[in-house]
C-alpha cells in the first residue's frame, strides 16, 4: 500500500485559539502483535492497558483473534496466547476473531486484574493477568459469534458478572456468568411472551442501575425496533405506564412518538406509519445527560421503512428515560427526535466494513450537560446536544465524496486533552475496500473543527483497504506524565501515538463503550491513577481500573 506524508490539519485562524494548545499526535510505535511480515486483521475490539504485574511498567493487552500483552513503552510483544485458549497451549489455533473491546477487571474480588475477551465460535475466557486461564473459564454458551461482553457486580455481592452477548438467529442472546465461568441463575434470558428479540450484532450491551436498588440492570438491544431490559435475575424490567402496563421489550421504537404509544403502525408506506428503528448494530449507553442526578439510556439504531424490502434511512439517536419513557424534561422534549441524518454509503460488507454507531456520551462545552457523539452509516460523525440539535461545525464528516471512495468513523473517544475546559473528540476512519487506501486518526475540537487529521500507519503485508474499525483507547502507557492513544487498527496491528502536553488531560469517554468494563455507561467508578486525580491525569495507572 502507498502512502504519503502525514496530514496535519491545524486550527481554522479565530475559530478558537484555545484549540491551538491541543498539539499533534507524535507515532510511538507500530504492528503491536503483528507477525514478522504480517498481521492478524483488526476488528472492533479496542485495546486496554495497565500494570498487570506490578512491576511499575505498564502492559496493553489487545486481540484482533489472538490476545497479545504488549510492552506499554515499546510495543514488544510480552506473550500471545490463540483466542479460546491460554499460554498452556502453544501453538493451538484461534476459535475465532475478537469483535468486543478487551475487559480488564477485578472479576473475582481478589484485588488483582483479569483479563476477559469473547471470541467467534462463541467462546468467552477470563484471564489471570499473565495470560493463564482463570477456574471454570473458558465458557462456549453459543456456537454463534459473541459480539458483546461487558463486566459489572450485577448484585452488589463484591465479585462481578461477565455478560456476553451474541449474533444468534433465535430470541435467546444473552448469557450472565458469575466470575466462576458457571451461568448465573436465570440466564441465559428466555424472552417467551415478555419481550421480543433477536442477535445481537454488535457491543450492544449496557449494564446500569435503573432504579436506585444497587443492583445492576441488563439493556440489550438486538435484531429488532425493541430492546430488552431484565433485572439480575433474568426476569423483565417493567416500562412506564403510559405504555399500558408493558415490559421494556414488548414497547416497540418508532420515529413517530404517537405511533409509539398506540403500540403498532401499519407498515403501508406512510412515514408516520412505517419508520421504525431496528437496534442490531445500536447499542445502548446509560449517563446521566443533564445533570440532575437521574440517569438516562442512549440508544442509536437504524432507521427503516418496515413496509418490506431494504429500506433503511438514517442512523437514528434516541434518549429514553430508565423506565422506557421518552427523555421529558422542563427544557428538552426527546418525544422528537433528529431524523433525515444520511442514508448509508453501503451496507454491504464486500464495499466497505460497516459503521458501528457506538454512542459516546460526554460534556463538550463545558455547561454542565452531557452531548452525544456517534459515527454513522453515512460517513458522518455526530455530536447532538440535548436540544436535539448539532451546533457548530457538527456533523464531521470522513467521507469526501472528491476522493472517489468510502470512507467511515470508529466510536469516538473524549477527553479536554490541553485541560482547558473544552473537550476534544478523537476517533479513526477506514477506507473502501480495493481501494488500497489508509485510514486517519483525528483529533477534532469541541466545535467540530478538525485540529488533526494523521494518517495511520501501512499495512504490514499485503492488503487493499485499511484504518482502524475499533474505538482508541485513551491512557498513559510509558513513564512520562503525558496521555497516549492505542489504536487497533485493521492490517498494522496495535499503534501507540504519544499525546504531548497532556499531563493534566481530563478523560471523559477514554475508550470503546466508555471504561474497561465495556458496560457501555459513565455511573462507575472513574479511572484513579497514583498521584489521587480522578480520570482527569495522565500520570501513571493504579490498579483501580473500572
Amino acid at each position: 500500500m502507498k502512502r504519503t506524508e502525514w496530514i496535519l490539519v491545524g486550527c481554522l485562524v479565530g475559530a478558537a485559539s484555545v484549540q491551538a494548545q491541543v498539539a499533534a499526535p507524535v507515532l510511538k510505535w507500530q504492528n503491536g502483535g503483528c507477525y514478522s511480515s504480517w498481521c492478524e486483521t483488526g476488528w472492533y475490539s479496542s485495546p486496554a492497558a495497565a500494570d498487570l504485574d506490578g512491576n511499575g511498567s505498564v502492559e496493553v493487552i489487545a486481540s484482533a483473534y489472538s490476545i497479545v500483552s504488549l510492552n506499554g513503552a515499546t510495543g514488544a510483544l510480552n506473550w500471545r496466547v490463540a483466542s479460546g485458549h491460554d499460554r498452556n497451549e502453544p501453538g493451538a489455533d484461534n476459535v475465532g476473531r475478537t469483535w468486543p473491546g478487551i475487559v480488564l477487571a477485578d472479576v473475582d474480588g481478589d484485588e488483582a486484574l483479569e483479563i476477559a475477551t469473547s471470541h467467534g465460535a462463541g467462546w468467552a475466557s477470563v484471564y489471570t493477568a499473565d495470560g493463564y486461564f482463570e477456574s471454570g473459564w473458558p465458557q462456549r454458551p453459543s456456537i454463534s459469534e459473541l459480539r458483546g461482553l461487558a463486566a459489572g457486580d450485577i448484585d452488589q455481592d463484591g465479585s462481578m458478572e461477565i455478560v456476553v452477548s451474541a449474533a444468534v438467529g433465535s430470541k435467546t442472546n444473552t448469557w450472565v456468568f458469575e466470575h466462576t465461568g458457571s451461568l448465573r441463575a436465570g440466564w441465559p434470558q428466555l424472552v417467551g411472551e415478555s419481550g421480543y428479540a433477536y442477535g445481537v450484532f454488535n457491543d450492544n450491551v449496557a449494564l446500569a442501575n435503573l432504579d436506585s436498588d444497587d443492583k445492576l440492570e441488563v439493556i440489550v438491544p438486538s435484531d429488532v425496533h425493541y430492546i430488552c431490559a431484565y433485572n439480575p435475575n433474568g426476569s423483565h424490567v417493567m416500562a412506564d405506564p403510559v405504555y399500558g402496563g408493558k415490559t421494556w421489550g414488548l414497547v416497540g421504537v418508532w420515529e413517530d412518538y404517537a405511533i409509539e404509544l398506540r403500540g403498532w403502525g401499519r407498515c403501508n408506506g406512510e412515514r408516520d406509519e412505517s419508520y421504525r428503528t431496528n437496534f442490531a448494530d445500536g447499542p445502548a449507553t446509560v449517563a446521566d445527560m443533564d445533570g440532575d442526578g437521574e440517569l438516562e439510556v442512549v440508544a442509536t439504531g437504524r432507521v427503516y421503512d418496515c413496509t418490506g424490502g431494504e429500506t433503511t434511512k438514517y442512523t437514528g439517536v434516541y434518549i429514553f428515560q430508565t423506565d422506557r419513557g421518552r427523555f421529558v424534561t422542563t427544557e428538552y422534549d426527546w418525544t422528537i427526535v433528529p431524523t433525515d441524518l444520511g442514508l448509508p454509503l453501503s451496507l454491504d460488507w464486500n464495499v466497505i466494513e460497516g459503521a458501528n454507531y457506538n454512542p459516546a456520551v460526554a460534556d463538550l462545552d463545558g455547561d454542565g450537560e452531557k452531548e452525544i457523539i456517534y459515527a454513522d452509516f453515512a460517513g458522518n460523525v455526530h455530536a447532538f446536544w440535548l436540544d436535539r440539535t448539532e451546533h457548530d461545525s457538527w456533523p464531521l464528516a470522513v467521507y469526501e465524496p472528491s476522493e472517489g471512495f468510502y470512507r467511515l468513523a470508529s466510536e469516538p473517544v473524549v477527553a479536554d486533552l490541553d485541560n482547558d475546559g473544552t473537550a476534544e473528540v478523537l476517533f479513526t476512519s477506514w477506507s473502501q475496500k480495493h481501494w488500497n487506501a489508509n485510514g486517519h486518526l483525528y483529533v477534532v475540537g469541541s466545535t467540530g473543527t478538525v485540529l488533526h487529521k494523521i494518517m495511520l500507519p501501512d499495512a504490514l503485508g499485503s492488503s487493499h483497504w485499511d484504518g482502524a474499525l475499533a474505538a482508541p483507547t485513551l491512557v498513559n502507557i510509558d513513564d512520562d506524565a503525558d496521555l497516549e492513544i492505542l489504536v487497533q487498527t485493521a492490517h498494522a496491528g496495535v499503534v501507540a501515538y504519544d499525546l504531548p502536553g497532556t499531563d493534566r488531560a481530563r478523560v471523559l469517554w477514554g475508550t470503546g463503550r466508555g471504561s474497561y468494563t465495556r458496560s457501555g455507561t459513565t455511573a462507575v467508578a472513574p479511572l484513579v491513577f497514583s498521584d489521587g486525580f480522578e480520570s482527569g491525569s495522565a500520570s501513571r495507572w493504579s490498579k483501580t481500573v473500572p
